[in-house]
């Protein structure tokens, strides 16, 4: 069994006490006002465990690499507090997209096979080299973001250029090789719009982006089912007031949507405003093989990407996907003036919601113990849980 104390956000609100979790799942949630501050330091922010559903590397790897890239890039991201993530693929021949996809359904396997050895086999008393291994502990893998093919050539953003129609079939096998979970379109593309009613019904999470599309066929996307919009502002037709472009559809007419608050490809003012503005807006870090690596060059994808001054671009100054963490993605949230409990349901509830996770996403009995705890004054995170097994996020 396993136990933390201090304040924790819950779906009724912060409360000071305890959590208890059995195995991989959460047992009780006490609370227990009398908690006195630990020795030299305040009680610690307990939240729910961040899920990220934009990804495209970090620790120095892509997605698009292959073999091992995706656990590698999973752990990286779990040491910073992302316990559930989409490995998010880019524009490319559909026989890489095939490749890569095949990748990450290797690495979902192992995942799957590691958590059930783990609940046939549990330790009582679990060695904290064993816990803390920096390759011992990922952040699960949900499944894949298809961000590509199916873009517009004229709001590519860092996407290379191999755009097209989407098809039917073709998404049916690539969803044979690994689980698709949400597939970014552009609606202006016929093919995309008569698709999107079927997707939907089939499971698929469609998403708006990459595109130029107008007001009115943005709205006509989200009448067939369209139920996010990915970078919001970023790659798309932006808001004018008599254009209002497929930023205004969303900001008038959607109930999710993501955006990166690196607080470089948004502006806080903006997010502010689409957070007032959509319901269940969330945040994602859109990262790159750049995150959690020191200024230089990089992939994504086939493109070559530099990181530098906290930015990923291409050569020509594009940005390019971000050097972002959750951990930090939550800091910039409460720094631009959103409370703890908002920052935090960005990160969790609202993705969770999203993708309708009922397992996670809300610190409640029965959830599995996904969890992150920070230090009240800094907001540094302090340690990582990822179904019951902690991570020192130092090592």
């Amino acid at each position: 069994m396993g136990s933390l104390r201090g304040f924790i956000v819950t779906p009724n609100g912060t409360i000071k006490g305890r959590i208890d979790w059995e195995g991989s799942c959460i047992d009780r949630v006490i609370e227990d006002p009398s908690l006195q501050d630990e020795a030299g330091s305040k009680l610690p922010l307990i939240l729910p465990g961040f899920i990220d559903l934009h990804v495209h590397g970090g620790a120095g790897r892509d997605v698009m690499d292959g073999g091992d890239a995706v656990s590698v890039i999973a752990s990286l991201h779990a040491r910073h507090g992302t316990t559930s993530m989409l490995a998010t693929t880019m524009t490319a021949p559909m026989d890489h997209i095939k490749a890569t996809m095949a990748a990450i359904a290797l690495a979902m396997r192992k995942q799957d096979e590691a958590l059930e050895r783990a609940k046939n086999n549990p330790k009582t008393d679990p060695s904290p080299k064993t816990l803390n291994s920096r390759n011992s502990i990922e952040a699960s893998i949900l499944g894949v973001h298809l961000e590509g093919p199916y873009l517009s050539a004229q709001k590519l953003g860092a996407q290379p250029a191999y755009t097209k129609p989407a098809h039917r079939a073709e998404i049916t096998a690539l969803h044979q090789i690994a689980p698709l979970r949400v597939i970014t379109l552009a609606p202006e593309d016929e093919a995309n719009l008569r698709l999107m009613l079927e997707l939907r019904d089939h499971g698929f999470c469609v998403q708006l982006g990459h595109s130029n599309a107008s007001y009115e066929q943005a709205c006509e996307a989200f009448q067939c089912g369209a139920r996010s919009v990915t970078h919001l502002f970023n790659a798309m037709s932006g808001l004018h007031h008599r254009a209002p472009g497929l930023v205004g559809a969303a900001l008038a007419h959607a109930i999710y949507a993501e955006v990166i608050p690196d607080l470089l490809h948004v502006h806080p003012g903006a997010i502010r405003a689409a957070y007032r503005a959509i319901p269940s807006l969330y945040a994602v870090t859109d990262a790159t093989a750049a995150a959690g690596m020191p200024d230089g060059e990089y992939s994504l994808g086939e493109q070559r990407v530099f990181r530098c001054l906290g930015a990923v671009r291409l050569a020509d100054g594009t940005l390019a996907g971000s050097a972002l963490t959750m951990d930090e993605a939550f800091r910039n949230l409460v720094s631009i003036g959103l409370r703890v409990e908002e920052a935090s349901a960005m990160l969790s509830s609202r993705p969770a919601a999203m993708l309708d996770l009922k397992d996670r996403g809300s610190i409640v009995p029965g959830a599995r113990a996904d969890l992150v705890v920070f230090g009240a004054e800094c907001l540094q995170l302090r340690q990582v849980v990822i179904a019951g097994q902690l991570i020192d996020p130092a090592l």
